[in-house]
Order: structure tokens, then C-alpha cells, then sequence
């Protein structure tokens, strides 16, 4: 093997014992320095054979993250305090995060902490380490987001992979979408213009509360399946909507944009994070009993010459012919897509787009079916991974009873909009304007609130309680204006995935036929 060149070599203290520690592009080593030297006093249980060396391979070592020293250290799972004499002697140290063997074939997580006495030592060792680490545990929200539009070296890698929920996913989205844009001078703050598609596939292994993306494009929330479908490599293309407001980026759209009631529950939740989980079923409840409408124009491009229709019974899977079709319908520049919407104070119908007005409970945007264990059908069961459009449902005013029994419906195989106040178009771009803003682009939920409730008290002079404006849940996430304009990219990012399969094919590699 050829001999790697040395990285970082320095002498730190480790259980009461100076190491030798080395570090080179394959290898992190530690060997005890023969006790000729002072040993700090308040012995610590020593774990190591003296003399002996220690290595952990780099493509093993998980993280690397300082250590408060005067708070204590973790190496073996246990809480422990320092000695105070080794707390002034080596007032810096990291701990190294590694995959450890154990019995039976079982990789356990290992923690290692090396104390050192300059701090540009202990920065040094974390930011080398940093440098040849493959995975990044993130620390903060957006953490991983910003790795990716900034530090990482994309054109090193072949995917990127992360463990979490629809939540951790829309961050590497973010991320890669951001960068690849960037790397290619495409201007995203302009809603006309077309995004380059990524080169990385993205991998996701469950670990969130619904993990809607993984039930639309493997069928189940298990992280084994999932993990299986990186090894083998499986690509699947999927759709992303950008949000603009004034010709100003704010997001991309992976799964569901909900205005009104989806908006208001996610709001109402993000004020009552001390309950956990049961936040959304409170909110949700909640919600319901309000029953706000709000008033506003939506217009939007309908996808015209495609297969497949929103009520149709197909839905989407492995190979899925209709997405196939559509994204090579789309994959050229379509004049359509190039055609601005219409300012709402135009008359009705603009050639190619349609405008609806009126009192809605619900405006939802999905990319997809947004099926999960509570709504096994999804929001809208024939909405395609990859076909560039997305499904506009509209829920207009109504009854709560009747709004009831269209939200009972998500979790059944009935309809959902088989109803005279629910309709849904399959559209390439939408946009929605507020009444109270439609000549005033600057909305922003943001603003002073005496100002919106002066608004309100003039257009509802019966009802001053009720609120002119909903939010906008982007994926879990709320969107600071209200005036949105929404276009789909047709295959922008891809998936280590293959769609869901259907379930004969199991049964029949279940049952052989006999072999005579």
C-alpha cells in the first residue's frame, strides 16, 4: 500500500496520559508516549493498553466537535467530571465521534476526546479532520443547506445522503438546487427563468415525523428499503416548484404549498412547540373550529397536451410512462411556460390562462400524492413524481360539515373531489394574489399589525376577528407573503429511488410457479 503523506501530528493528553497522535488521508492513530514525563494527578479510568497504538479508519470517523472541558466529557456514554488540575494543564479539547465493532457483527457509535493546551491546536485538529470527513452531522437549523451552497466540493461526490425527515430533505434540495444554479449563472429571483437540472442524486433515510417524500417515491417509511435503494443505485427524477413573490426568490416546493387551512394549522403549531407532536393534532382541531375563509384571485397555466388528468385512477409508479411522456414533452424550452400571468385586474381569462375568484378555506399546490400513514391516498392520489405539473386544488367556502367530510376523504379511497365546492386543475405555473393586496405587490405577513387589522375592520365591520390573510406552508415551512407566484421545473433534482412498485410483482416472486 502506498504510504500516505502526514496530515497533522501533535502530542495531546488523553486519560491521564500523553498520545502520540497522527493523522494522514487514511488513517487517525494514537500510541502512548512512554511514561517518563509527569502524569496529572485524579486518576480517570484508563481504557487504553500502555504502549499499545490505536487507529480508526477516516472514512469511519463520523464527527469531530469541540469539547467544554469544565462541563465534562462522554468518551464511554457516562457523564464525567475532569480533574481540575487537567482542566488547567489542557483547558482545550474535541472529541472524535467513530464507528466502533462489537459482538455479532454490531457497529456501535465510540467516542474518543484528546485535550490539548493551545486552542489554534485543538481548531486546527477539527478543521483537518473536517476536511477529510465524507459525512457532516449537522448542528443548527439550515446547517446543512449552507454546506452545500457554499463549503462543500460537489464535483467529489456522486450523491449526497441524509438521514432525517421531509424537513432535512428540503435543506439538501435547497442546497444543491441553490448551488447548481449558482455554478451556472442562472439567475433564481427570476420566475421565468429556466433552472439547470442537478447532477447529484439525493438519498434520504427516514427519520421524521410523516416522511411524505419517501412514501411517494418508495411506497413505505423503512429506513432499510430506503438505504438498499443507494446501494443499488436507483435514480428516480422528481419535479420542483419555485415560489416568487415581486420578482423575489423565497423558496422551492417539494411536496405541498397550502394556503388557508394547512397554512393556518402550521402557523397555530409553530406557537405551541412546547407540546411536541401533538401540536398539529391540537392546531389542526383548532383550525377546524375557526373555519377562516379568505378572499383572493388564483390564476394559473393549465398543462395542456399531456397524459393524465388529477381525477384519473392512475397513479404514479416504478416506471411511470406518464411521467416519461410529459418530461420529454417539457424537457425543451415550451413557448406556454414563457407566457407571464395575468395581472387579476385583466379581464377573466387571459389567452392560455385561467383566473377563478372567490372565498376559499384551502388553496393547495401538491407535487406530488403527500400520502402518508394518516392519509394514505394523499391530498391528490394521481399526482405524478416527474410529469412538470402540479395539482391546484381549490376548496372554496363552505360548510363545516361539508369541509369535514373533504378532509374525511384523504383517508379513504373515495374522491376527495367529488365535491361542489372542491375543484382541482393540473397546472405548469399558478399565481395567487390576496384581495386586500391585489393593486399593492409589497404584502408581506410581516408587516405592523395594527395596519392589517385597520384593513379588516373597514372590509369586515361585523367581524373584526376574522383575519384578511392566511400563510403559506411551503413543505413545513411558512412563507413570509401571501402573494406568491409558483412555476414548475420538470425534473430538476433526482432521487436515490425507483418510484413505488406494484405489489403483484412481489406476490408473483412469492409463489414460483413448480418447476416440472
Amino acid at each position: 500500500m502506498e504510504k500516505q503523506p502526514r496530515l497533522l501530528a501533535s502530542q495531546l493528553f488523553l486519560k491521564n496520559s500523553v498520545f502520540e497522535v497522527l493523522l494522514n488521508g487514511v488513517l487517525l492513530t494514537w500510541k502512548e508516549i512512554p511514561a517518563n514525563k509527569k502524569v496529572v494527578s485524579g486518576s480517570i479510568h484508563h481504557p487504553f493498553k500502555v504502549g499499545t497504538s490505536h487507529s480508526v479508519s477516516v472514512s469511519e470517523i463520523l464527527a469531530v466537535r469541540e469539547l467544554d472541558v469544565g462541563g465534562g466529557t462522554n468518551d464511554d456514554g457516562r457523564w464525567q467530571k475532569m480533574p481540575q488540575k487537567l482542566t488547567e494543564a489542557y483547558p482545550y479539547a474535541f472529541t472524535v465521534s467513530y464507528v466502533e465493532r462489537a459482538r455479532q457483527h454490531r457497529w456501535r457509535c465510540s467516542d474518543v476526546t484528546f485535550h490539548c493546551s493551545d486552542g489554534a491546536l485543538r481548531q486546527q485538529w477539527i478543521q483537518t479532520i473536517r476536511e477529510q470527513l465524507t459525512a457532516l452531522i449537522t448542528e443548527h437549523a439550515n446547517h446543512a443547506r449552507d454546506h452545500l451552497k457554499t463549503e462543500a466540493e460537489l464535483k467529489k461526490y456522486d450523491g449526497v445522503v441524509c438521514v432525517g425527515g421531509d424537513g432535512m430533505f428540503s435543506e439538501i434540495v435547497h442546497g444543491l438546487v441553490s448551488r447548481t444554479q449558482r455554478d451556472n449563472g442562472v439567475d433564481q429571483n427570476s420566475p421565468e427563468e429556466k433552472l439547470v437540472p442537478c447532477s447529484l442524486r439525493i438519498g434520504i433515510i427516514p427519520a421524521g415525523s410523516t416522511d411524505c417524500i419517501c412514501y411517494a417515491t418508495v411506497g413505505i417509511n423503512d429506513p432499510v428499503t430506503s438505504a438498499l435503494h443507494v446501494i443499488v443505485g436507483d435514480s428516480q427524477p422528481m419535479d420542483v416548484c419555485s415560489v416568487h413573490h415581486n420578482n423575489t426568490f423565497l423558496r422551492y416546493s417539494i411536496s405541498l404549498l397550502g394556503y388557508g387551512f394547512y397554512g393556518d394549522v402550521l402557523a397555530d403549531s409553530e406557537r405551541k412547540r412546547w407540546m411536541g407532536p401533538a401540536r398539529y393534532d391540537f392546531s389542526g382541531f383548532k383550525t377546524f373550529l375557526t373555519h377562516h375563509h379568505y378572499e383572493g384571485a388564483v390564476s394559473f397555466l393549465p398543462a395542456t397536451d399531456i397524459l393524465g388528468t388529477p381525477r384519473d385512477k392512475t397513479r404514479c409508479r416504478a416506471g411511470c410512462f406518464i411521467c416519461q411522456h410529459n418530461g420529454q414533452l417539457y424537457s425543451g424550452d415550451s413557448p406556454d411556460e414563457s407566457k407571464t400571468a395575468p395581472d387579476v385586474s385583466d379581464r377573466e381569462y387571459e389567452v392560455g390562462w385561467g383566473v377563478v375568484r372567490g372565498k376559499f378555506l384551502a388553496i393547495n399546490a401538491a407535487s406530488m400524492s403527500c400520502a402518508c400513514p394518516r392519509s394514505p391516498m394523499g391530498l391528490s392520489p394521481a399526482a405524478h413524481l416527474a410529469d412538470g405539473t402540479t395539482d391546484l386544488i381549490l376548496v372554496r367556502k363552505c360548510s363545516r360539515f361539508n369541509f369535514l367530510r373533504h378532509l374525511l376523504r384523504h383517508t379513504s379511497k373515495d374522491d376527495q373531489f367529488d365535491m361542489t365546492f372542491v375543484e382541482v386543475h393540473r397546472v405548469r405555473r399558478f399565481r395567487f394574489t390576496p384581495r386586500h393586496c391585489q393593486n399593492d405587490s409589497e404584502l408581506d405577513l410581516r408587516e405592523n399589525g395594527k395596519q392589517l387589522f385597520s384593513q379588516i375592520c373597514r372590509d369586515h365591520p361585523a367581524c373584526s376577528c376574522s383575519p384578511a390573510y392566511s400563510s403559506w406552508n411551503c413543505d413545513g415551512e411558512i412563507l413570509p407573503h401571501a402573494a406568491i407566484e409558483v412555476g414548475v421545473h420538470c425534473q430538476l433534482i433526482k432521487l436515490f429511488a425507483r418510484g413505488i412498485e406494484e405489489q403483484p410483482l412481489f406476490e408473483d416472486l412469492a409463489n414460483p410457479p413448480c418447476a416440472l
